[in-house]
This record gives structure tokens, sequence and C-alpha cells, in this order.
């Protein structure tokens, strides 16, 4: 593959020329955006490949601003003919939109004026021979633990992607990043007495993924363990929520926060700003500047500089999430959360997410409960964003004095957002996996539905 940079530098002249046609067609103000992605996948069961899969793609968006309205056009078609069609078309329709008071670029001031280094790609690029030994390698392990009779495969994968983004206030911003992956999917028992369950590493550097034989292992080792369930008779009692569903926790609030929900009125969350809302010490940081993050830019699709921000700080909430548009409908100003495909205009989204750890460990968090439920999958989206209502069904292990007991599963959770926010404890083992991430989470006081 060529330089990374030699990419992004030719299409930030392909995007310049694109936005200089806008504005010389008549547009009083324009943005481009363009997407370049690449992936190599290869999936095997029972050591034989079952999926191999290449794909490459381009695609670009413009959006023309006269006064108050906006259109927004797409194309993978580069070809001069092809680019010129696309400004004539965007100027057309920009012309017969409806008037909207809160679209527009940035404050100038706001732009993003010095790039950050965030290590976000290591030039590995593994071929597909590669991939399936790694692929193997991983199912094998899975299949080697003592219990599991079967396996829904193994995978491993690498991909790369370049984002520029640029603007006719004089902005221009590349960002490129790659990711390794690694994933494991493994059955134990037999009959009508079967379980499963599955692991999953991806990091940007192949150098901080896991090795196969960890990854497999892991995924056979849960399998074994979730082995004949038993349901749970309904009460009200604390539930402890493992990392990878405790993200969800997280997903919810950043979904709670976002601008374009809080101007419609349809989050839980519209009357909060400023006020408490997790229990006192609870902090929820957005990082997109993190080296090696998955969602980490240094300009957001408006071009606005991003920063760091405590979006909970001891238990208050500090800010919405917010692109420009959302920011002037709320009389506020942009925080840096534009996110933008090509065919639309842009909306708010969370960058690196996350929970920040507390005090104690997983242990010490469950110590003292007599009897509660240790989650570690969730079934079903049964939230509801605008009153917090929350049921989900739910599969995990006993709590009992304290430590971790039998499996058990056919358990549904029940609560509301935003007393589960006021109830949560996090445990201190926090690791940065994803673009959303939380350590073990404790929530006091909800209700479990079994038998």
């Amino acid at each position: 593959m060529a330089d990374p940079r030699t990419r992004a530098a030719d299409a930030q002249t392909l995007i310049a020329d694109l936005i200089a046609a806008a504005t010389k067609a008549g547009a009083e103000a324009a943005d481009a955006v363009y997407h370049e992605a690449r992936s190599l996948s290869a999936g095997v069961r029972m050591g034989k490949p079952e999926d191999v899969e290449s794909s490459e793609a381009r695609d670009l968006g413009l959006r023309v601003l006269l006064g108050r309205r906006q259109a927004c056009v797409s194309t993978t078609d580069f070809a001069p003919a092809a680019l010129h069609e696309l400004v004539e078309r965007a100027i057309s329709m920009a012309r017969v939109a409806p008037e909207d008071k809160f679209c527009g670029l940035p404050d100038p001031a706001q732009l993003a004026t010095e790039a950050a280094e965030l290590d976000l790609f290591d030039g590995v690029e593994l071929e597909m021979p590669q991939l399936l030994e790694r692929a193997r390698e991983t199912e094998a392990a899975a299949l080697a633990v003592a219990g599991v009779t079967n396996s829904e495969g193994g995978g491993a994968s690498r991909s790369f992607g370049l984002v520029v983004y640029a603007n006719s206030l004089g902005f221009s911003g590349a960002s490129w990043s790659g990711s390794h992956s690694l994933s494991a999917s493994a059955i134990a028992g037999k009959d009508t007495a079967m379980e499963r369950d599955w692991d999953y590493e991806a990091k940007t550097h192949f150098d901080d993924l896991p090795k196969p034989e960890s990854v497999g292992r892991k995924a056979g080792e849960r399998a074994v363990r979730r082995l004949n369930p038993r349901k749970l008779e309904s009460a009200a009692m604390p539930v402890v929520f493992d990392p990878r569903v405790a993200t969800s926790l997280v997903g919810h609030f950043a979904s709670a926060i976002n601008g374009s929900a809080v101007a419609r009125g349809t989050s839980f969350l519209k009357d909060k700003l400023g006020q408490v809302v997790f229990a006192p010490g609870v902090s929820i940081i957005d990082d997109p500047l993190r080296k090696r993050g998955f969602r980490s830019r240094w300009f957001d699709m408006e071009g606005v500089a991003r920063q760091t921000r405590s979006l909970i700080e001891d238990g208050r909430l500090t800010t919405w999430l917010m692109d420009c548009a959302t920011a002037r409908q709320l009389g506020m100003t942009s925080t840096g959360h534009a996110a933008r495909g090509t065919a639309s205009p842009p909306s708010p989204a969370p960058t690196n997410v996350y929970l920040a750890p507390g005090r104690q460990s997983p242990k010490e968090l469950m110590a003292d409960v007599r009897q509660g439920l240790y989650v570690t999958e969730l079934i079903g989206m049964g939230v509801n964003g605008v009153t917090g209502d929350y049921s989900r069904g739910a599969a995990g292990f006993l709590i009992r004095d304290g430590e971790l007991a039998e499996p058990v599963s056919e358990i549904t959770i029940a609560g509301n957002l935003k007393e589960m926010f006021l109830h949560l404890t996090p445990a201190n083992d926090l690791e940065f996996r994803f673009g959303t991430d939380a350590p073990t989470v404790r929530v006091d006081g909800m209700t479990i539905a079994g038998r």
C-alpha cells in the first residue's frame, strides 16, 4: 500500500478542488468528506476455511450551503465529469431545500489548528494465508479446552481506514488508522445441554493484540463455565455487570446526552445538565486524543478542534455532546463531536468514552453481596431512551456470599437508568479495549424476573 500520507495528500487535493468548484458555482459555503476503507478477514470452522473476505471502498460527500439552505450529495465515481455533475446536483438541490436556521459551518475560531500524533496505524498488513493460520490457532485453542464439544468458528482480520475533511473556511485535515482482530466462539456440552460463549479482541497495533491461543482458550473456558445453568427466583438484588456488558450502560448514557436527542426533548436526561445523575465519585470521560484509540481523531467532521472532556465529574453531568447545528439549537457551543457519513449532514457522536475506574477490585465490590447476579450476557434492546426504563434478558452467574457460584440463565433484569446510574459503583479493572469501555460495575436495587 502507498504511504498513508501520500494517499491523504491526494484526497485533500481532490476535495479542495471540489469545494472550490462548488463555491465558484454559487455555493456560499461548502465542505466535503472523503472515506477510504480496506479490509481482509478470514474465518475457519473445525479447522477448515469457511469465510474469506476482502473489501475496498472509496466514497466522498459534498455539502453546499445557500443561506440557510443546505444539500448533501455523495459519489463513488471520481471521474472529472462525475464530480462536475456532483457539484451541479448539490447546488440545484440546495436551491429548493427547506430552510434550516441552525445549519452552517463552525465559527472559524473553533477550527482545529494543530494536528496531534495519535499513533493509529502500525503499517502491519497480514495477508490471507497468515490470517487463516491465526484463525485456526484461535479456534484450536478453544477446542482444546476440556468440555468444549464444537465450534462456531475462529476469525482473524485486519483493516485500514482513511478520513479526510475540508471546508470553505480553509480547514483541511486527514486521519488514518488500522485495526487487527481475533475472535472465537465455542460450544460446550451436548444434546439439549449445550452452551456457547465467545471472546473477541481488537487493537490498532498488531503488537498489542493478545496471542491467538489466549483468545481461543478464554472463549472455550467461558462456554464450559456456563454449562448446566439454573433459573433464579424473582427478587430485587444487586446486579454486577461484567466489563464486556457494562460498556452498554456507558453507551446508554452517551445516547442520552446526545445533543440531537436533547434538542428534540427525547432524552431522559434532557433536564439534568449541571445536576448529579451518578453517585458521587463517578466520572465518565470522552477522550478523542487517546493514542491508539479506536475513535481517536484531532478534528471532528466540521473541522472543530477536539479535546478530552469529563462528561460526568464527581457524579455531575457537565455537558451535552454537540455538533454545530445542535449547539445552535440549544444556545450553546459545539463540543467537537460532529460525526458524518458522505450522504448526510453532521450529527453528534461520542469518541473514546469510558467510565473511570473506582477503588475496589471486582472481588471487593461483591464481598458484601449475600445473593446477587453477575451478568455476562445481555439479550434484546428493551431500553426506552425517553423515559430511561430498562428491561433486558440476561445470563451469567449467581453471586452467593460474595463469590461467583453456579451459572444462571433465562432471566430478565429491570430498572430505570436514572436510578441505576445513581446506584452504580465501578470497580478498578478498567481496560481500554473498544471505543466504549467500562470496568466491572455494580448496580444495587435492580429487579430480577426469573421463575
